[in-house]
């Protein structure tokens, strides 16, 4: 019996006997591996003479710029402007993709109608959008929510159109056979299978949020980390810049981490791959 039970015994590969690297509630740590060890091999490069950190300074210079700011107030004021700047513009920007993205998807008349046009508008660079919005909203807030909710737009649409175009067709034709009503048919088909495909949109759109966030305080801002960023550019500051720049990293890590926290419980449901550990 126990040379049976041994050979029922499924077969495991032979790295996980060491188990994980982590425990589980701090598996997240691994993630940190790769960054603490870039930042910690460049501070020892400076700090031997192996490397120039006048350009680009050790992460201990940073950090050090990073608590001056704070200090002075002056981080909580760029950080605060900025992540008010990219809520409202992600905002908008996800309430006309998702709206534009659920049309164009559902009626074929009006994604022919529209979505020429928007594919157009979609390749246009950001920074060419610049100079029209200052002409036409001026160089205050308007001008900035606007650039960063066409940013965040089209992502939005084209992933929610294509995953409507994407339902399986036999889904459908099962709504249609119990005679479901466009609600229906939208609630209890359409929307479930959309769902993976725009929350990743909501990712994207964040993402590129924060990138054009940027190009937004270019635009004449007094405030923000984007002005942060050029304010040390301006005065040879290359900590500042650096500075601005690892507070984007941690406020985008961030916000995506909540945003992909907050939509988690809507995939419950979803019976999908898991990598082995």
């Amino acid at each position: 019996m126990s040379d049976i039970a041994q050979e029922a015994e499924p077969a495991t590969p032979r790295a996980a006997a060491f188990g994980p690297l982590f425990p589980s509630g701090l598996s997240w740590l691994a993630g940190l591996i790769l960054p603490v060890g870039i930042a910690l091999a460049w501070e020892v490069a400076v700090a031997l003479k192996w490397a120039d950190g006048r350009l680009l300074p050790p992460p201990s210079a940073i950090f050090a710029a990073l608590a001056a700011l704070t200090r002075s107030g002056d981080l909580a004021l760029h950080v605060t402007t900025t992540l008010q700047r990219v809520a409202l513009g992600f905002g908008l920007g996800v309430a006309a993709g998702t709206f534009f993205g659920a049309l164009s998807g559902y009626s074929t008349p009006v994604r022919r109608l529209i979505d020429p046009t928007l594919q157009a508008l979609r390749n246009i660079p950001s920074i060419a959008w610049v100079p029209m919005f200052i002409l036409w909203f001026g160089i205050f807030e308007t001008s900035k929510v606007i650039l960063i909710a066409v940013g965040v737009f089209f992502p939005i649409y084209l992933t929610l159109s294509g995953a409507i175009l994407g339902v399986d067709r036999k889904l459908v034709e099962v709504g249609r056979i119990f005679r479901f009503s466009h609600r229906q048919m939208i609630l209890r088909i359409l929307l479930p299978a959309a769902l993976p495909s725009y929350i990743l949109a909501l990712r994207s759109g964040l993402g590129l949020g924060w990138m054009f966030v940027v190009a937004a305080e270019f635009m004449g801002a007094e405030s923000g980390l984007g002005f942060l960023l050029v304010d040390g550019q301006q005065t040879g500051r290359p900590t500042v810049i650096l500075a601005s720049i690892v507070s984007f990293a941690i406020l985008g890590k961030l916000t995506d981490w909540l945003l992909a926290s907050a939509t988690s419980p809507l995939l419950r449901w979803q019976d999908s791959f898991k990598p082995a550990e």
